[in-house]
């Protein structure tokens, strides 16, 4: 029988919120011995918990829609994405964000509602658009002046009437990696403000007769610890908003603010509450809406790390050992970069346990690199942990999201199995690739 979570299980608010300890002292995950899952179905494995989803979506719904009820909550498909995930969210109410035609085939495949789906990117190809606009996709987020003429002929040529948002780069530094900061003018995403280029594509669309402009986007970038980007970027766009009704009469009816939402993949990392981001978001918003005299718009958020991040825990078997004495010690696992490129390409920093023992202390200080053949392939630098042995678990928390989504066949790396986990039961929800796969699209 499993134990429950306890305060004395480290790394508790990292892990999954069912996260809990065997009769054996092994870390469970979904009433599931991680040990048993790892032996059972081999690493690296990805690991998810159900009811931590679950949680996720209905927190941001009911944060969201308590401060402003017309509130829509779309999951950010880039995240993490394969038809059962889809399915799942579908199911808890969310819609979606999409940024692909692969991620829109996928979302109909799953058989998800295509009305309640978002269409984002910043060069959206003609055969990408024409699917959208085929399969009826709620809303295109348009992202640049040059594209309101593309998304216009694939609504002709489908012969409907497309309903359109624009993306605005409001000019707001949410102060997270340069990466991944988007709301800033110099970034690849969004029409400007202040060069008048978010006003003349708003009136190119209301020039295009197969398109219906309903509102306005923005995204400051990810993961956001800070409140304050938010509220200065909704006063930023509030003020757009306000010359929009005023110079062409055209109301924005709706509004997104788009995601970013923070999680903790450290320790001492405790991100807001989804309740004080949706005070941040819908507090700023009536204010500037009832100080500038326009009506509060329809919201739509677009969480993705948020819902999936925490939910996520990656296993991986321990292997080769390497101390230089006064340097370091490397502790291979027989994963790395190609399962999880975050600590390469941003510097991302991750905390571990050992499953088979996750109460044990602390005994040295080593790094957890990866197998492939590069020097940067280390998942974790200079991290404290008990003396880790070969054949034995190590388990990385907050693993849900961007890993599996950027995961490559780098070194033709097999891409690693999926298992939903809850009650107790482990479901395959994707398997290990095997050497056919990575043969499959080969031409002989």
């Amino acid at each position: 029988m499993t134990q429950p979570a306890s305060a004395s299980l480290p790394l508790e608010h990292l892990l999954p919120i069912t996260a809990g300890l065997s009769p054996e002292g092994h870390l469970t995950l979904g009433g599931c011995d991680t040990v048993e899952l790892a032996r059972e179905f081999g690493t690296p494995l990805y690991v998810y918990d159900i009811a931590t989803v679950e949680e996720q979506c209905r927190l941001a719904l009911s944060a969201f829609r308590a401060e402003h009820e017309d509130t829509e909550v779309l999951y950010a498909s880039k995240a993490f994405l394969n038809r059962p995930f889809a399915r799942l969210v579908a199911g808890l109410g969310l819609g979606f964000d999409a940024v692909s035609g692969g991620e829109i085939a996928v979302l109909h495949a799953a058989g998800v509602a295509m009305n309640t789906v978002y269409f984002h990117g910043n060069n959206k190809g003609p055969d990408e658009l024409a699917l959208a606009a085929e399969l009826g996709v709620g809303r295109i987020v348009i992202d640049n002046l040059g594209e309101v003429a593309l998304v216009e002929a694939a609504a002709a040529a489908a012969g409907i009437t497309q309903g359109v948002l624009v993306r605005v780069s409001p000019g707001v530094d949410a102060h997270t990696h340069e990466k991944t900061t988007t709301g800033i003018l110099d970034s690849k995403f969004g029409v400007p403000i202040t060069s008048g280029a978010a006003e003349a594509t708003v009136r190119a669309i209301l020039d295009s007769p197969h398109l219906t402009f309903r509102g306005l986007h923005m995204h400051l970038g990810s993961p956001i610890f800070e409140l304050e980007p938010y509220v200065m970027g909704i006063e930023v766009m509030a003020e757009f908003i306000a010359r929009l009704q005023e110079r062409l009469g055209v109301a924005v009816r709706e509004f997104s603010p788009g995601g970013g939402f923070a999680v903790a993949y450290l320790n001492e990392q405790h991100p807001p509450a989804w309740a004080a981001y949706a005070q941040a978001i819908c507090g700023t918003l009536r204010r500037e809406a009832d100080a500038r005299g326009f009506e509060m718009p329809h919201v739509t958020i677009e969480p993705g790390r948020s819902i999936v991040g925490r939910a996520g825990v990656a296993l991986y078997t321990v292997g080769a050992r390497k101390e230089v004495p006064g340097i370091r010690t490397f502790v291979s696992v027989d994963g790395g970069m190609a399962d999880n490129v975050r600590p390469a390409m941003y510097g991302s920093r991750y905390e571990a346990l050992a499953a088979e023992r996750p109460l044990a202390p602390a005994e040295e200080t080593v790094s957890i690199a990866g197998k492939y053949c590069e020097s940067g392939d280390v998942l974790i630098r200079d991290i404290e942990l008990p003396h880790l042995h070969a054949g034995e678990v190590l388990a990385i928390p907050a693993a849900g999201a961007y890993q599996l989504a950027m995961s490559s066949n780098y070194n033709l790396a097999y891409k690693p199995a999926v298992l939903f986990v809850q009650g107790g039961v482990a479901v395959l929800a994707r398997r290990r690739e095997t050497a056919a796969d990575l043969m499959a699209l080969d031409a002989d």
